[in-house]
C-alpha cells in the first residue's frame, strides 16, 4: 500500500563538517540533544487528530538514534518540525529590552550576568564611594525600574526578563511519497553544544585531595607574590618621588606626618602654619604663655597651702578679748 515515511535522524559533524569521531568521548544518540520534538502534518489530509507526532524528554527517557513516521496517503504532505534543544546547563530567552542592550538573544544565566557587569563597568554606572551599588541609566531604569540597585540584587531583578525558554528550531519541508524503495534525503544543520572531553579529566583533577593541596599552595605564593608586588611598587614610587623633587618631597613627607599625628592624638589645629618658626613670634602667643605660667603659679600655690594646712584669708573664725 502506498504511504508517506519520514525518517529523522543525524551525526554529528564538527566545525569543519567532517563526521566528529574521539574515542574518548561517549557516543551520544540523536534525541541526547533535544528536550522535545513535535511533527505537525498537513491537518487537512490527516484531520486535527492525527496530524500531531510528539516527543518530549522526561526521567525515563530511552535515548534513540532517530524518529519515524508512517501515514497512509499517495500526495506530498507538508510537513513543520519543532526541535527544542536540549541545552546543558539551561539556556534562556531574554527578555526584547535587555538582549538589544547587551547583544544577547539566548545565553545561560552566568553569560547574562557576566553582559550585564560588562555594560556596567563600560558605562562607569557602579557608585565611586558606596561599591556594592549600581546606578541605573535610563536604559536600565526602563528595563528594572528603579533608579539603583545593589549588586546582590541584580539576580532577583534578572529572574523575571529570562524566564522565558529559547525559541524552538522551526523546520517546514514536503514529505514526497516515492515509488518503490527510492528514497530522498534532505539534510539541515544544526548547531548544538558538546560536552568537552577534557572535562572529565579537569573535574576529577579538581576533585583530587593532592590537587587541592596543590592549587591551594599554588594560590598562597599567588597571593603572596601579589603583596610582593604591592610593596615593591609602592617602594618604587617612594624613591622616584623623592629623586625627582627632595626638597618638596620632604616638605610632603612632613606635612602629612604631621597631618597624621594630629589625627591620632585629635589635636585641631593647622599643621602647615604651626610648623613654621612666624607662628611662634606672634603676639597672643606671649599672652597665652603668661596666661598658662600663671595657671600653673597658681595650682601649684593651692597645692601647697593644703599640705601645710594655712588657711586662705577670710576662711578661718576670729576671737575677741
Amino acid at each position: 500500500s502506498s504511504g508517506i515515511n519520514a525518517e529523522y535522524g543525524g551525526r554529528l559533524l564538527d566545525e569543519n563538517g567532517q563526521v566528529r569521531a574521539d574515542p574518548r568521548a561517549p557516543k551520544k544518540k540523536f534525541s541526547s540533544f533535544f528536550k522535545s520534538l513535535i511533527i505537525e502534518l498537513d491537518k487537512e489530509m490527516y484531520g486535527p487528530d492525527s496530524n500531531f507526532v510528539e516527543w518530549h524528554r522526561n526521567p525515563q527517557t530511552q535515548e534513540t538514534d532517530g524518529f519515524q513516521v508512517k501515514r497512509p496517503g499517495d500526495k506530498p504532505v507538508k510537513c513543520t518540525i519543532n526541535l527544542q534543544l536540549d541545552y546543558q546547563p539551561q539556556n534562556f530567552k531574554l527578555d526584547p529590552r535587555l538582549g538589544r542592550l547587551l547583544g544577547i538573544h539566548t545565553a545561560t544565566r552566568p553569560v547574562i550576568v557576566t553582559a550585564l557587569w560588562q555594560y556596567i563597568k563600560t558605562n562607569k554606572l557602579q557608585d565611586p564611594i558606596h561599591r556594592d551599588t549600581i546606578k541605573c541609566d535610563e536604559y536600565l531604569q526602563a528595563i528594572f525600574d528603579c533608579q539603583t540597585m545593589k549588586f546582590s540584587d541584580i539576580p532577583f531583578k534578572l529572574n523575571p526578563l529570562f524566564q522565558q525558554p529559547p525559541d524552538p528550531i522551526v523546520i517546514e519541508h514536503v514529505v514526497a511519497v516515492e515509488p518503490g524503495e527510492t528514497k530522498s534525503v534532505t539534510h539541515w544543520d544544526i548547531s548544538v553544544e558538546v560536552d568537552d572531553t577534557l572535562k572529565q579529566q579537569m573535574n576529577s583533577f579538581l576533585l583530587s585531595t593532592v590537587a587541592q593541596q596543590e592549587i591551594m599552595s599554588l594560590d598562597q605564593k599567588i597571593y603572596e607574590t601579589v603583596d610582593s608586588i604591592k610593596a615593591l611598587k609602592t617602594k618604587r614610587e617612594f624613591m622616584l618621588s623623592f629623586a625627582s623633587d627632595p626638597y618638596g618631597f620632604v616638605n610632603k613627607w612632613l606635612i602629612s606626618q604631621s597631618r597624621d599625628l594630629k589625627v591620632m592624638l585629635n589635636i585641631e589645629g593647622d599643621p602647615e602654619e604651626e610648623r613654621k618658626a612666624d607662628f611662634y613670634q606672634k603676639d597672643w602667643l606671649k599672652e597665652g604663655v603668661c596666661r598658662y605660667f600663671y595657671t600653673k603659679v597658681q595650682q601649684r600655690r593651692a597645692e601647697l597651702e593644703r599640705d601645710l594646712g594655712v588657711r586662705q584669708l577670710g576662711s578661718g573664725t576670729s576671737s575677741g578679748n
